[in-house]
C-alpha cells in the first residue's frame, strides 16, 4: 500500500511537471498570427494552487520553485522573484488545506483571488524596488482578472479528468498519517 501511494504521488507530480512544461512552451511560442486584444490567463499559476489545496503532498515546494524559477527564465523576467512568490503563496495556501478542505467552491476561490493580488502587488512593489521595468498596470490587472475567472474551470479539469480530488474525511497519506 504504501509503495503504491508513493507511485501515485510521483506520478502526479510527473503529470503536474509535463502540464508545466507544456505550459511554459505554449507561451513562449509563437502561436497566434494576429496579435491579441486581451491578455491569457495564466492557467500554471491557477493549476498549482488548486493541485496545493486538494493534494498538498503531490506538490514539494522545490517542485513548485523549479517550475517557476523555469518560466521566469523562459520569459526573461527578473529570476527568481516570481518563484519565490509562488513558493510564500503557495505554502500558505497549503498550511490552510485542511480549513479549505471543508470549504465549498466559492470560498476557495475567494482565498485563491485574495492570494493572487496579494502576489501580484508583492512583485510589482518587488520590481518597483529593484526599478526593474514592469508590464504596464493594466495588462497585469486584465491577466488577474483572466486567471481568477479561470479557477473554477481548472478545479473542474483538476477534478474530472485528472482526479485531483480534495482528500475525504479519514483518507491517509503514504505514511499512514491522516491527511
Amino acid at each position: 500500500m504504501n509503495d503504491a501511494l508513493r507511485f501515485e504521488t510521483l506520478a502526479y507530480l510527473g503529470l503536474f511537471l509535463l502540464i508545466a512544461a507544456l505550459s511554459i512552451l505554449a507561451r513562449i511560442l509563437p502561436l497566434s498570427v494576429a496579435s491579441d486584444a486581451w491578455p491569457r490567463p495564466d492557467i500554471l499559476i491557477a493549476l498549482t494552487m488548486a493541485w496545493v489545496l486538494r493534494r498538498p503532498a503531490h506538490m514539494p515546494a522545490i517542485a513548485i520553485v523549479l517550475v517557476f524559477l523555469a518560466e521566469d527564465l523562459f520569459l526573461m523576467r527578473p529570476p527568481g522573484l516570481w518563484a519565490l512568490l509562488m513558493l510564500v503563496g503557495t505554502e500558505f495556501l497549503r498550511r490552510r488545506q485542511p480549513v479549505v478542505r471543508d470549504m465549498n467552491l466559492l470560498l476557495e476561490w475567494g482565498l485563491v483571488a485574495s492570494v493572487m493580488v496579494t502576489l501580484l502587488v508583492a512583485n510589482r512593489l518587488g520590481l518597483m524596488i529593484v526599478m526593474t521595468p514592469r508590464p504596464p498596470l493594466d495588462l497585469s490587472l486584465l491577466t488577474l482578472v483572466f486567471t481568477m475567472a479561470a479557477y473554477p474551470l481548472v478545479v473542474l479539469v483538476l477534478q474530472g479528468l485528472l482526479r485531483v480530488r480534495k482528500p475525504a474525511t479519514g483518507e491517509v497519506d503514504e505514511r499512514g498519517h491522516r491527511i
